[in-house]
């Protein structure tokens, strides 16, 4: 590993050229009640689906277990936590401000996939146990059921094409199908997802006898699809929309930092008010032709200010490399900013930073934006050779001018272990050689970005030298 040199060309403007002077704000830390909040408030929303179902007999049905009316009733309950499944999962992915300043996009990306493989699986289990016990209960075949139950009951047909589109959107959601997609098509694909909800729904509105009979049910169930609803419409939608129209964000020019890596600097009105801080990231959609559609995450690689943005993309083949051919005045639409890699969840003075490739742009950001004194920044960026620096230039200058610890560790992989190390830094383990050069490191906050298998090793390196999770901040941008 080495040690950073003096740049020697004359350090860049900054933010970066023609860009205004960065003003750094007092950061806006993000409270830990929200996490509690929202956790709470998914736990109760169950809560009261139990005690809705208790409420109108279903314990009292389970008698008979293996009966009719057990297999109806268990079909019920499966149904309806299913149902509120389902629409938590459209809520936590709708961008709702708080949810997502108390989790990041990371740990609801998780949190969405788990509870719609649960939410998929109930479903399952409500369509077999509610099959096989209307079919005890009319003595007749148990695919003769399915068939009637599916041709004579309302919204039935509706609520199988909702389940054929939530299949598809699981079977695709599996690590090995992912693997085997671009981003844009399982991204598309992953939109079947809403179609299926909206389809699979509501038949339980139309014929559930926990929906028509108690009507503090049938309130509830309407607010949770109204609260569902509205939040996707209003922040996926239309607060995106108002925003991109309002600040009026267009491509000011494209620069080239090196092989295959180029900086869109984008120029817009009034964005101190978007409220970004440096190491988040938008959902960026450039309007140059067709595959518009479709948008991609990328972080901001300079702190913003009231007039212009940045991000620094390498061309990875999942639309990055259209990038290098956006002409200026490109018009552009946003969401965002998102993200927790931002100084709002700091909670010590000092801080190291964990970047590896391409993903040094937020950390770059943030080694900008950090309040900080001569020493309490450590950048450690790890690349292949001198030539894979992306802003090494910039990165040295800001480090003169803060007083930041900057080392860079090159050389090529190890092979046949999980590290975050160099291969000259095969003869130490990776949590000896974070201590190595950052001795303290147990009692600062770590940001990591970069390929996830690295970030994992770094993640893991920091947890075996000390560093409590929580002031381990990370985001993986997996799909």
């Amino acid at each position: 590993m080495s040690v950073r040199a003096d740049a020697q060309q004359p350090p860049p403007q900054f933010p970066f050229p023609g860009g205004a002077a960065h003003v750094r704000r007092r950061p806006r830390s993000v409270p830990r009640w929200y996490r509690d909040v929202a956790g709470a408030l998914t736990w109760l929303s169950m809560l009261v689906v139990v005690a809705l179902w208790v409420g109108g007999g279903g314990i009292q049905s389970l008698g008979d277990l293996l009966g009719a009316s057990g297999l109806t009733t268990l079909g019920r309950i499966t149904g309806l936590v299913a149902a509120d499944l389902l629409l938590i999962q459209v809520l936590l992915m709708a961008r709702v401000p708080f949810v997502e300043k108390a989790f990041g996009q990371d740990e609801l990306a998780r949190r969405h996939r788990l509870v719609g493989f649960w939410s998929f699986n109930l479903m399952l289990a409500h369509i077999v146990l509610i099959t096989l016990g209307y079919a005890a209960t009319a003595r007749s075949g148990v695919v003769s059921e399915f068939v009637r139950l599916v041709l004579t009951y309302p919204g039935m047909l509706l609520a199988l094409a909702g389940t054929a589109a939530l299949t598809l959107v699981v079977v695709t959601s599996i690590r090995q199908a992912r693997a085997r997609l671009r981003y844009e098509d399982w991204h598309l694909l992953h939109l079947y997802g809403y179609v299926g909800v909206a389809l699979a729904l509501p038949h339980q509105l139309w014929t559930g006898s926990d929906f028509l009979v108690n009507p503090l049910a049938t309130g509830y169930w309407w607010t949770l699809w109204a609260a569902a609803a509205g939040a996707a419409l209003i922040w996926r939608v239309a607060v995106p929309l108002y925003r991109s129209a309002r600040h009026g964000l267009v491509v000011e020019r494209v620069v080239r930092e090196g092989h295959g890596v180029v900086s869109v600097v984008l120029r817009g009105r009034h964005l101190d008010t978007l409220r970004a801080r440096a190491g988040q990231f938008f959902t960026w959609r450039f309007l140059d032709g067709p595959g518009w559609t479709r948008g991609h995450p990328y972080s901001l690689s300079a702190a913003p200010t009231e007039t212009h943005l940045r991000l620094t993309v390498k061309n990875l083949g999942d639309g990055s490399h259209r990038l290098a051919r956006l002409r200026p005045g490109t018009r552009v639409l946003i969401e965002g900013p998102y993200g927790r890699l931002h100084a709002g969840v700091r909670t010590r003075r000092k801080v190291t930073l964990l970047a590896a490739g391409i993903g040094v742009t937020p950390l770059r950001a943030l080694l900008e934006d950090l309040d900080q004194g001569p020493g309490d920044v450590t950048l450690v960026y790890r690349a292949h050779d001198p030539d894979d620096l992306v802003l090494r230039r910039e990165i040295d200058a800001l480090a003169e001018r803060t007083g930041a610890r900057v080392y860079y560790a090159l050389g090529r992989r190890i092979h046949g272990r999980r590290t975050w190390l160099p291969e000259s830094a095969a003869h130490l383990d990776d949590a000896t050689a974070l201590l190595h050069l950052v001795p303290d490191v147990a009692e600062q906050d770590v940001f990591i970005c970069g390929a996830v298998p690295w970030m994992e090793a770094a993640e893991d390196a920091c947890l075996a030298a000390g560093v409590p999770a929580d002031r381990i901040h990370l985001e993986r941008f997996s799909w």
